[in-house]
């Protein structure tokens, strides 16, 4: 049983929710929780798109400092892949992720936004890379998923200066996809996955393997990727029902096989 994260499932979507006041802070208990979550969302069948919530107050306001000031090279040497490993699983999720973020995502808390597909941002939210002012720099995926998100000089800004962007900017550098009223956040992210419930489950898969792995490969691998991936939809049951449906002019009857 966790203490700090749970999965709740409801019509399709299952909401991975922290809550571990007042920060949220993701200590090594929390992140493992969040790992753990994260194959459970994937492994549930009844689960066709995930959202990850802090709460209306806050979404996480990065990693236990506490926790982290005691560590040596040694300690940090161990422990810095499982926690790149513990966020990534988010990424790893094969169905429609989706962050819904209030009050602060930051350090460690922006890198789990990072790691989703898209991110819900209330007005009043900041987000960012805080690490440079302790003296390091962002170690979960912050170097990388940033970069890959709103490009380089911009990544760099963020995590060399280490400020906080307000949602308007977010959104503008592409770090936010949508910007809502707080109270609105839940509810705006059910709104986005909505359309991927009752879709062809192995096509939005491959969707998101297509793009995410495409993004680490040179154009001709990528391409090679992507027609390995298509071919493959050839042998599902939703590839045929999808066709079908399109040829006699109906609306189709997808079973995610």
């Amino acid at each position: 049983m966790s203490e700090f994260v749970r999965l709740e499932t409801k019509d399709g979507i299952g909401t991975i929710r922290l809550d571990r006041p007042p920060m949220n802070a993701l200590n090594k208990q929390v992140q493992e929780e969040l790992r753990a979550a994260a194959a459970e969302a994937t492994a549930d069948p009844e689960v066709r798109a995930v959202i990850v919530y802090g709460g209306e107050k806050v979404f996480a306001a990065g990693a236990d400092i506490k926790e982290m000031a005691v560590m040596s090279y040694v300690d940090m040497a161990e422990r810095a892949a499982d926690l790149s490993s513990a966020l990534g699983a988010f990424a790893r999720i094969p169905k429609p992720v989706v962050a819904a973020i209030t009050g602060y995502a930051l350090g460690g808390g922006c890198e789990l936004a990072l790691a989703c597909d898209w991110r819900v941002v209330a007005e009043d939210a900041k987000l960012g890379q805080p690490e440079i002012k302790l003296g390091v720099i962002p170690g979960a995926g912050g170097t990388q998923r940033l970069a890959r998100l709103v490009g380089p000089a911009r990544a760099k800004d963020l995590i060399m200066s280490g400020r906080m962007v307000d949602a308007q900017e977010a959104l503008r550098i592409g770090l936010a996809d949508r910007v809502v009223p707080a109270a609105d956040v839940y509810a705006a992210a059910v709104e986005l996955v909505t359309p991927y419930l009752n879709g062809p489950v192995q096509a939005l898969r491959a969707a998101k393997l297509a793009v995410d792995a495409g993004l680490d490969m040179d154009l001709t691998s990528g391409l090679a990727w992507e027609t390995q991936l298509f071919a493959a939809l050839f042998a599902t049951d939703d590839r045929r029902e999808g066709m079908a449906a399109f040829v006699e002019k109906r609306k189709p009857d997808f079973t995610g096989r």
